[in-house]
């Protein structure tokens, strides 16, 4: 067996060595002399280049975020992209960061590198939503970008997201080739730090104008808007991207009284006024609940540091303000954006919408009532995206939606919009109050159509190495002796999508699953409830999703029947130990 330490320290001491500048060197030689253990969490491996690309807590270090791992995944990836595009006169790259720690650094980084191998750079000029990176490929006709960011992770945490020509996040073959090009850098000696700055040309407000001119045509409904909009919007970029584009976007739709939180306009890394930047945690929108009761505002939307996932807080029945989480938001707008397909005459048969396998099937269900195919894809947006580059001149995308906050609609970004999704939101707001209704009333409406969804996501956070093993072995009993029955009732269908294979436990059949190999497995009981388990793709984290769901007659039993459904999911978390 390796020693850990051992390789730690040696790792350490090259690092020591004048390869590194001076301020990381001093910073590892201190490590080096007082804490040992801080040393090997640093050094004990190397951070690893997913299939997405890295994402870590920043600091020196191989198991770290900066300049030199930082540099080397760009040099691999260049390294990679003029092995593809060797028939192009010049391999091009967009580059964007948002407003964490360091991340103007190492953009600026990884563009200085892909121009000293002499290929073209579009570098934004200042801090921008992530799906304006996606958006920015496709208008350049770049062949790849790459977005510095660590979306709602805590403050200590940065990383570096690749995409590809189409403007979707890297999927298979690419992935695992960029991969086996990054392998191959071995150390920052490989790799060209400093190019011709007149290859690298900056993105600004230009290109801004455009992206909001596209967003402000995916209205459906102007009418209403005009009518509405005086209608309260209360936003909050949580010290994030979106403080400038967002409301700029909600006002292009025809919405006049917008109003942010002034203490959470300031970009900031360190995301002083939160525990975390993130829309899924309802501590986030203490301050921006605060103003909307001050400002008797009709919904409130917060979003994460780069903007690409949306919380949405509505007004309920008795006038307070009820947070909807992911999969409750995207049926609300993948309703609207049918029912409003439906009225304008667009469905002629050929439409399509996608979601993952961890989404609430009500959105399946709401695609089959318009006709519409829904198109169901492994956890993450990429593969909603590659999905829409398959079906591209095909057939025509409606909309994505997954239960972790992200939503698209139209086809010109290629990954989740918040800046798109919040603007459609406050659209569908308008609607429902020109009917003297709430989105909660909307919300309500789906469920006496579909039956009421009740989802939530536990996950349980597993350091270091010691956890990974934990999170191991967690999937592999699952795997191994998946339970016959689960708090009453039969397990009737086990999907394995690192095998897969699905087995139907009535007719004892096992049937292949035509997606790519992904660590989940997913559990389908006889009284329509959904579990699904999966390791996290980004944090030491496992994750479990449970559905369930239930008949709702009238408004007047909401109350009755979502408790009964909450009391089955608390049940349900209590079985499988994570409460």
């Amino acid at each position: 067996m390796e020693d850990i330490s051992k390789i730690a320290k040696e790792r350490a001491e090259y690092w020591m060595t004048s390869v590194f500048d001076k301020e990381t060197r001093a910073q590892v030689k201190k490590m080096f002399e007082e804490d040992e253990t801080g040393l090997i969490d640093a050094f004990y491996r190397h951070l690893e280049f997913g299939t997405g690309g890295l994402r870590g807590v920043m600091g020196p270090g191989t198991n770290r975020i900066n300049i030199y791992t930082i540099g080397m995944a760009t040099q691999g990836l260049v390294n990679y992209l003029k092995k593809q595009f060797a028939g192009s006169e010049k391999v091009s790259v967009a580059i964007a960061y948002d407003t964490r720690n360091n991340s103007r650094l190492f953009a600026e980084t990884a563009a200085g590198i892909i121009a000293a191998n002499n290929c073209n750079v579009y570098l934004f000029d200042d801090f921008r939503p992530t799906p304006e990176l996606s958006y920015a490929i496709r208008h350049f006709g770049c062949h790849a970008g790459i977005v510095i960011t660590a979306s709602h992770n805590p403050k200590e945490y940065n990383g570096y997201k690749v995409y590809w020509e189409d403007g979707g996040q890297i999927i298979p073959p690419h992935d695992k080739s960029i991969i086996d090009e990054v392998k191959k850098i071995s150390g920052p000696e490989q790799v060209r730090f400093d190019g011709d700055k007149k290859l690298i040309r900056r993105v600004g407000e230009e290109l801004d104008k455009r992206y909001l001119k596209d967003i402000a045509g995916l209205s459906l409904s102007p009418g209403v808007i005009k009518k509405q909009k005086r209608m309260k919007i209360i936003y909050t970029a949580l010290h994030g991207t979106g403080v400038n584009l967002i409301p700029k976007a909600i006002r292009k739709f025809g919405f006049e009284n917008v109003e942010t939180v002034p203490q959470q306009d300031v970009p900031d890394g360190n995301f002083p006024t939160v525990v975390s930047p993130n829309p899924e945690d309802p501590a986030a929108y203490e301050l921006a609940l605060e103003k909307a009761r001050e400002t008797d505002a009709s919904i409130v939307m917060a979003t994460d540091p780069d903007t690409d996932r949306v919380g949405v807080a509505v007004r309920d029945t008795d006038g307070s303000y009820r947070l909807l989480n992911g999969n409750q938001t995207a049926a609300i707008l993948i309703y609207y954006l049918l029912e409003k397909w439906k009225e304008k005459g667009r469905l002629r048969g050929n439409e399509y919408i996608v979601k993952t396998i961890v989404t609430s099937d009500l959105i399946s269900d709401i695609a089959e009532k318009y006709g519409v195919e829904c198109y169901n894809v492994l956890t993450g947006f990429k593969y909603i995206a590659g999905v829409m580059k398959k079906m591209e001149n095909e057939k025509t995308f409606i909309a994505g939606c997954e239960e972790s906050y992200g939503y698209l609609a139209g086809d010109f970004v290629r990954d989740k919009d918040a800046v798109i999704s919040s603007a459609l939101i406050a659209e569908i707001a308008a609607w429902m109050a020109d009917r003297g209704q709430t989105l909660f009333d909307l919300l309500t409406d789906i469920y006496l159509e579909f039956g009421l969804y009740r989802e939530i996501l536990v996950s349980l956070e597993k350091k270091g190495q010691s956890g990974a093993k934990e999170i191991a072995s967690i999937m592999e009993r699952f795997r191994s002796s998946p339970p016959d029955s689960i708090s009453g009732s039969d397990v009737m269908q086990v999907n394995d999508y690192l095998k897969q294979k699905s087995f139907d436990a009535i007719s004892q059949l096992r049937h292949t699953i035509d997606l790519p190999r992904s660590n989940v497995l997913q559990f389908f009981l006889r009284d329509g409830t959904k579990i699904s388990v999966r390791p996290s793709g980004t944090e030491p984290k496992i994750k479990f999703y449970f559905s369930v769901n239930d008949k709702l007659g009238n408004r007047g039993d909401y109350e009755k029947v979502n408790s009964r459904l909450e009391g089955k999911l608390e049940l349900l978390c209590r079985e499988f130990g994570v409460k």
